[in-house]
């Protein structure tokens, strides 16, 4: 594995990090199958996606970058997210995880110290289950999550189509330790005795 810069800084996502961050994912878009979305994003288009995750909560954005540039600007490096896995209620104590590297920075354990930081701080919130979707073959993603406590719960083959073929999905699992527990909301199935 490459050396990761000395100079990461891993912090919550900002709107000056949109241009950034938005070229990172459309990246993804055009070159790659690891995302479905087809069509690139302009900064404005994504910013209600980086509004929806604030610095605090159980829907994050963390971004890294390298603080140790020579014009003092810092470079984003990835960025990292959890995000409501679905939008029904029952769903709330589960997220969906990703991570995205810029290109240059793939292979230098970027990665890796983004999740490291992000289910460092989902580790205080109310989140039961960390889901991540990994369209196949993705090789490094699949062994990032594994090495994250990730198991393999199923597949859904050829569930997307893009540049002309269409692309499995495997869903990963990791289990979280809950800070709350079980809701004390009362049981449905009780209160028709």
């Amino acid at each position: 594995m490459a050396q990761i810069p000395t100079e990461v800084q891993v912090r919550p996502g900002t709107e000056a990090d949109l241009e950034a961050l938005t070229a990172i994912y459309n990246h993804y878009v055009r070159e790659t199958a690891l995302t479905f979305d087809t069509s690139a994003f302009t900064p404005a288009e994504r910013l209600p996606w980086l509004r929806s995750h604030p610095e605090d909560g159980p829907y994050r954005l963390l971004v890294a970058s390298d603080v140790s540039t020579s014009d003092n600007a810092p470079v984003v490096l990835g960025y990292a997210t959890s995000s409501p896995y679905r939008p029904k209620a029952a769903y709330s104590t589960s997220v969906e995880v990703s991570a995205y590297c810029a290109p240059g920075a793939t292979g230098r354990g970027i990665g890796t110290l983004l999740y490291k930081a992000l289910f460092e701080a989902l580790s205080g919130e109310d989140v039961h289950r960390a889901y991540a979707a990994i369209a196949q073959p993705n090789e490094p993603s699949v062994r990032m999550h594994d090495a994250f406590g990730f198991h393999h719960v199923g597949t859904y083959t050829e569930v997307g189509r893009k540049f002309g073929r269409f692309w499995d999905v495997s869903w990963y699992e990791k289990p979280m330790l809950s800070r709350t527990g079980p809701s004390a909301s009362p049981d449905p199935s009780r209160s028709r005795r």
